[in-house]
């Protein structure tokens, strides 16, 4: 993906987890605004950025936008999610897993889109993770960055 930011250059980003949805809503606060985002498979997405990023975006309801996500910022459970401040749990399936000596990179199927997660090979054999597993995973609000569709 490309992105213009905003001074006439473009750049291309590394983050795997791009994932297209429409904002349902923005609630400005003094320093950050929380931006309500409907993924195109259904799912909600919360991302709190800056006010002064929501504003330089023109976000508002209907608008266009990717959530964009880094896979180390993904963490996956096995169970619900229950007794967390992660506002953000998108329900998935396991559709790949590559093992390394110390990560593993997990690709999570939901709905319309695709999550990559990269955690760490003992935390992926300790949830039994393997090749059609429910999975959720989890997004800290905070760490979904948005861009102009």
């Amino acid at each position: 993906m490309t992105v213009s930011p905003g001074y006439g250059a473009s750049m291309s980003l590394s983050i795997r987890n791009q994932l297209p949805g429409t904002v349902t809503g923005v609630t400005p606060g003094e320093a950050m605004a929380t931006v309500g985002v409907r993924l195109t498979g259904g799912q909600d997405l919360t991302a709190a950025i800056t006010r002064e990023a929501a504003d330089d975006l023109g976000l508002s309801v209907g608008a266009a936008v990717r959530a964009l996500v880094k896979s180390t910022e993904v963490s996956l459970a096995t169970g619900p999610a229950d007794d967390l401040s992660i506002r953000n749990r998108l329900p998935g399936a396991v559709t790949r897993i590559v093992l390394g000596e110390v990560m593993a990179v997990v690709h999570v199927t939901m709905e319309d889109a695709e999550l990559t997660a990269v955690i760490t090979r003992e935390a992926a054999e300790d949830l039994g993770l393997f090749v059609g597993s429910d999975v959720i995973a989890l997004v800290k609000s905070t760490e979904v960055a948005l861009a102009k569709a």
